[in-house]
């Protein structure tokens, strides 16, 4: 088990991981949100091939509609 800070909070998990890993987690859907890993904007389409170390600050930003 490894730790990393996910917003802000910390979020223990096995490795190897990846960032559509912890989207899943955590209930984000993954076409509607944004990630930055340690400073980084991630392209969607690599969520599923980026791979999360010990101590990654992972932010992710969920798209909210409204009027």
């Amino acid at each position: 088990m490894s730790q990393l800070t996910v917003n802000g909070k910390p979020l223990v998990l096995p490795l190897p991981a990846t960032i559509l890993d912890v989207l899943n987690r955590l209930n984000f859907d993954p076409t509607k949100v944004a990630a930055e890993l340690n400073g980084t904007v991630v392209m969607r389409d690599a969520f599923g091939e980026t791979d999360l170390n010990r101590n990654d600050c992972l932010e992710i930003v969920q798209f909210v509609g409204g009027g």
